[in-house]
């Protein structure tokens, strides 16, 4: 009689554990479609990332303008040139002032700040800026902007020209060059205005 109700006990707590297993995966199967929900797919298709993205060689073409502008998805700086540039190197970091070292985030207003590398000159060939801004200055308005804060020029020095960008958040970026307009070539920068849908 002592081992039957042993025996019952014993079924009873292992039917208790297997019923206790049975709702535990289906809480990680939930959790795991929860998380998916959590993830969502990528906004606006975008699937560009935030890491460093580095191309090209120096250009001795030089910096003839600076502009932003709104798109649905994404704000866009562009960095035109006269003459054809390939070089560029942009990541999330800090910005340093080319020639003195001074650290833009002081002075760039956003939660995030990209720093911009272009491999070409914002002088021409006697020295003469070819751009109106001074270390410092406010680069392009992008007031009301979703996603950039401020692009701020950090000066040029032995053929670089720097720049912070700032963003409200780490978010994906691309860049890219475009030739034109004429014999011009441009750098782009877009930044996602979000990272999921």
């Amino acid at each position: 009689m002592r081992i039957k109700s042993g025996l019952t006990v014993l079924m009873v707590v292992l039917a208790g554990l297997a019923a206790g297993g049975g709702t535990a995966g289906a809480g990680t199967a939930t959790t795991g479609t929860a998380r998916a929900a959590a993830t969502g797919s990528p906004y606006c298709g975008i699937t560009w990332g935030s890491g460093e993205k580095t191309v090209g060689n120096l250009s001795g073409a030089p910096l003839a303008a600076v502009r932003a502008g709104r798109h649905d998805c994404f704000d866009r700086v562009v960095f035109e040139f006269d003459g054809a540039v390939e070089g560029y190197s942009v990541a999330y970091g800090e910005t340093w002032t080319d020639g003195e070292g001074l650290a833009l985030s002081p002075y760039t207003a956003g939660d995030a700040l990209l720093r911009v590398s272009l491999r070409a000159p914002a002088y021409d060939d006697d020295h003469l800026a070819t751009v109106p801004y001074r270390v410092g200055d406010r680069a392009a308005n992008v007031l009301r902007y979703r996603t950039l804060r401020d692009v701020v020029f950090g000066g040029s020095f032995e053929g670089y020209t720097t720049f912070a960008v700032g963003v409200r958040a780490r978010l994906p970026f691309r860049v890219f060059v475009l030739a034109g307009p004429g014999t011009h070539s441009r750098i782009v920068l877009d930044v996602a205005h979000q990272w999921q849908e």
